[in-house]
């Protein structure tokens, strides 16, 4: 029982473990280089980790300023391989290396994705926030079933760090209420200070979140 296409938060792991009795193998990788990175076909299968590079497929993080990340630092994922793809532009490419355009940082020898570079990294107030770590968190709230975080652009902090959540039946959800449970959780700085409260959440034919129309549920509510 294998997850991929996107991060596997760990409740659904663990709820999937409940009923099933397997741990789901989470893996990494993109149709452009096939698979990358693993958790063990035999051995521990870390929560929210998704394991180690695949034998003959080597794997570094790069920061913002070309350097390589430094240990316990988050990166940007590079490959060395990029199958199938000879035309690709050199902007993919970064010394060699594939860019993946995903960010992660590497915890006991094991990659954890903190999402795409694109739209689950926000930087707000001099911070670069993981979206996927504040929905993690949110997803634990008794009256909260689904979420989805983004980045809204703020002349004041760069970015305001928003959330759109679908209700648990029966459940209410308001801002307020909200930030005060996340202070107790989270940073201050990544308690989302935009709330969007939705039947259902904008998916693509893959199930998978849509994140720059997440963003447009806000503007449509300014």
């Amino acid at each position: 029982m294998v997850s991929g296409s996107a991060a596997l938060p760990v409740p659904t792991l663990e709820r999937w473990e409940e009923i099933t009795g397997h741990r789901l193998l989470e893996r990494y990788g993109m149709t452009e280089m096939g698979m990358g990175l693993s958790n063990p076909l035999h051995g521990e299968r870390r929560p929210g980790s998704v394991g180690e590079p695949l034998p003959g497929v080597e794997v570094r993080l790069v920061a913002d300023d070309g350097a390589l990340a430094a240990e316990g630092s988050a990166g940007e994922i590079q490959v060395s391989e990029y199958w199938g793809k000879p035309d690709a532009t050199s902007s993919s490419f970064q010394d060699g290396w594939f860019r993946t355009g995903d960010v992660a940082l590497v915890e006991s020898g094991r990659y954890r994705i903190l999402g795409r570079q694109s739209v689950d990294i926000i930087k707000t107030g001099g911070y670069k926030v993981s979206a996927l770590e504040i929905e993690s968190v949110l997803r634990s709230h008794e009256h909260i079933a689904e979420c989805a975080v983004v980045g809204i652009q703020d002349d004041e902090w760069g970015e305001r760090v928003a959330a759109a959540v679908v209700p648990r039946t029966g459940g209410a959800v308001t801002l307020d209420a909200l930030r005060e449970w996340g202070k107790e959780r989270l940073a201050v700085y990544k308690v989302p200070s935009r709330l969007s409260v939705q039947e259902t959440l904008p998916r693509n034919a893959m199930g998978k979140v849509v994140k720059p129309d997440v963003r447009k549920l806000f503007a449509s509510e300014d």
